[in-house]
């Protein structure tokens, strides 16, 4: 079977900069030719998944709006070359977040593609290793022996006990072909509108985190997972490079991660 092509990227729903990110997050994505694109923070009122979807010439889409009222903001949502065999989502319970999953078929062979975004806390979090544990629950019952991709921003870094839950079912696909994961995936250089700064300080103050709170801090947040029936040709960065007549302007205030994985037989 030839390779498949995956990527994630959280697009970030503040829509200040959209007109100048999205050509960037078009020419990115299309210059990769993903068959599956897992993305967070969509902006349903904008549709930016629908946009890009368009764009690239990719006809299956899966939104999954977050729960709750934000649901009627925001979402996540899987892009795809392929038609899907069966889609589902799971409410996560906290911070009206959610994941989601589809099976495709690639030429004869199904596979399990899902993705997430997972409870914002800076540091340790015992919601997030709790919906960490029913994120593994769920796809462990709908996954039996199939390949299986679990991509998404998971707002913890590696040393995590969240993450360190995943990698006790899953490998990093970037881990293990590079020997560690990203230096960073966020934040990237991208200018934040006041607002969405606001937002962010607001977070810490009701999380109790200000001892977390640090206007240098970048970490991995964003991962691509695969169970044992995949092997990783390629795992690297992307969408990490500025518009070149705008130096701040990225894509995202988040880079992405691309993976080129094969099916290996059970």
């Amino acid at each position: 079977m030839r390779q498949l092509k995956v990527v994630t990227i959280n697009i970030l729903s503040d829509l200040a900069l959209w007109q100048d990110r999205r050509a960037l997050l078009f020419k990115g994505l299309a210059d990769l030719q993903a068959d599956l694109i897992a993305l967070q923070e969509v902006n349903i009122p904008a549709n930016t998944h629908l946009w890009l979807a368009g764009k690239l010439g990719l006809e299956h889409v899966y939104l999954t709006p977050k729960s709750g009222e934000d649901g009627k903001k925001e979402g996540i949502a899987i892009l795809s070359r392929h038609p899907f065999e069966e889609k589902a989502y799971l409410d996560l319970c906290t911070q009206n977040r959610v994941a989601q999953y589809v099976k495709v078929n690639l030429e004869g062979k199904s596979l399990l593609f899902a993705n997430g975004h997972l409870y914002w806390q800076p540091g340790e979090s015992n919601e997030r290793l709790h919906q960490v544990k029913l994120l593994l629950e769920w796809l462990d019952a709908e996954s039996g022996n199939l390949p299986t991709i679990v991509c998404g921003d998971f707002n913890s870094t590696p040393d995590t006990q969240s993450i360190q839950r995943i990698q006790e079912r899953f490998v990093s696909a970037y881990a293990q072909f590079n020997g560690k994961e990203p230096d960073y995936t966020a934040p990237t250089p991208l200018p934040r509108s006041k607002l969405s700064l606001l937002r962010t300080l607001l977070r810490y103050i009701h999380k109790i985190r200000l001892s977390e709170l640090s206007l240098n801090w970048r970490g991995t947040l964003d991962y691509i997972f695969i169970n044992e029936r995949l092997h990783v040709h390629d795992c690297r960065v992307v969408l990490d490079r500025p518009a070149s007549d705008q130096n701040r302007i990225y894509p995202s205030d988040h880079f992405g991660l691309y993976a080129e994985l094969q099916i290996v037989e059970p």
